[in-house]
């Protein structure tokens, strides 16, 4: 699929824009034939079909018969995708630093292109990719002051970044290294682990201290990079960790007895930073690691805590809704009118939640329209119940498991269908 898409998207790029000189689509006339060169790379990429070794095959010669080609650097972005996708290191960087050329904002690309360059070997290539990983890290500070994303909270934001900045610092350490700066390059290593825990970096600083002749503080940090848990590193890269601990360690001692002890102490070391982390992030969102609905803590109006533990038991019906969405304001007094249906039931309790990303947008809105400022904000839970839509009701049972989901309403039936639902529900 990701082939596919690749290639789909290159040609919605290509096609999709207006030619010069041409009536655009949708204009009232019949679209004129495409120029000669677009007509032989759109017949070049239907041959190719979703092999991405196809896909470069054709790409490059295309590039290579029309050098002066408009579609460049829509070509080249595409033969990156493609190069990484058959792991191709030195398309990768070619083609990639062809990009990086026109636009050195692209995160990912940039650290892709590194990691490539180092893969080819050279003290050239290693350059530029120790140029490329201070790129990212300067591009990593500086999403530290910036907004979240989505409905991501702060927290789990911030966490997002220590990350992204430790595997900046890695990669610039293994480039420090391979440029033979052994001791910086540890020292940056360091700095990586210290921004986010992982094997990575701690393999990364045990190399370089090995490469700089200091065996013992080495072994300590292949036994960290062989205890800690991280989902990137690999089987081979963990298999290699512990071949080169084991070597280090039997040259120290002459054989690996007692080499046991030092992968406990290292995972007993790595178990109290990662807790020391979330404990840090569950105070400042206490909703990061959250998967069960009924864990959740939502945030009042007023700055007031619903802890919704406190509330097991209960049938609850959420309403997910945001200020901007019209539907939204035509579903809601009929919601009310439920409610009132329900307002004796002390076992249902209905709970009006807002997805707005402005939250300075909620309250003069509740005035203006007359709403109760009863009101919560989803505080990442609208991503764990997968909320792609709005308005969205969902109701959960006494078991804290989710009843029922209605995705927008149906007017003349909405009354009536929520009653029944919930009604249902309360039976189960």
């Amino acid at each position: 699929m990701k082939r596919l898409a690749v290639i789909l998207g290159l040609a919605a790029c290509l096609w999709a824009q207006p030619r010069p000189g041409k009536t655009p689509s949708g204009a009232g006339s019949a679209r004129p034939d495409p120029s000669a060169e677009e007509a032989d790379l759109g017949r070049a990429l239907s041959e190719a079909g979703n092999s991405p070794v196809e896909f470069i095959r054709v790409l490059e010669a295309h590039l290579a018969r029309y050098p002066e080609s408009k579609r460049r650097d829509d070509v080249e972005r595409a033969l990156v995708k493609a190069a990484m996708e058959v792991k191709d290191n030195r398309r990768i960087a070619l083609y990639g630093e062809r990009v990086l050329a026109r636009d050195s904002a692209d995160l990912q690309l940039l650290d892709r292109v590194a990691r490539a360059l180092l893969a080819t070997g050279g003290a050239d290539g290693a350059k530029r990719a120790l140029q490329y990983a201070r790129k990212s890290g300067e591009l990593v500070a500086g999403m530290r002051s910036q907004k979240p994303p989505g409905r991501m909270g702060k927290g789990r934001w911030n966490e997002e970044v220590d990350r992204a900045m430790a595997r900046a610092l890695a990669l610039e350490a293994r480039a420090t290294g391979a440029l033979g700066r052994h001791d910086e390059a540890a020292t940056i290593a360091t700095r990586s682990f210290e921004s986010f825990p992982t094997a990575e970096a701690a393999r990364e600083a045990a190399r370089e201290l090995a490469a700089a002749g200091k065996p013992g503080q080495a072994i300590e940090w292949f036994a960290m990079a062989f205890a800690i848990p991280d989902a990137r590193a690999t089987d081979a890269e963990r298999a290699e960790d512990r071949a080169l601990l084991g070597g280090l360690y039997r040259q120290a001692k002459g054989s690996e007895a007692g080499l046991g002890d030092v992968v406990l102490q290292a995972y007993d070391r790595a178990s109290a930073l990662l807790a020391e982390r979330r404990l840090r992030l569950s105070a400042s969102d206490p909703n990061a690691n959250l998967t069960h609905i009924m864990d959740f803590t939502l945030s009042g109006l007023n700055g007031d805590k619903l802890e919704l533990r406190k509330l097991r038991g209960k049938t609850l019906v959420f309403d997910f809704w945001a200020t901007w969405c019209g539907p939204c304001r035509a579903q809601h007094p009929l919601y009310e009118e439920v409610k009132k249906r329900f307002q004796n039931r002390p076992e249902v309790v209905f709970l009006s939640v807002s997805t707005d990303e402005e939250r300075s947008n909620v309250e003069p809105f509740l005035q203006d329209l007359n709403w109760s400022k009863k009101v919560y904000f989803e505080d990442g839970l609208s991503r764990t119940l997968e909320i792609s839509s709005i308005p969205t009701t969902i109701i959960v049972d006494r078991r804290g498991e989710v009843f029922s989901r209605l995705n927008g309403f149906v007017p003349d039936r909405f009354v009536d269908m929520l009653t029944e639902r919930i009604e249902e529900a309360l039976k189960n």
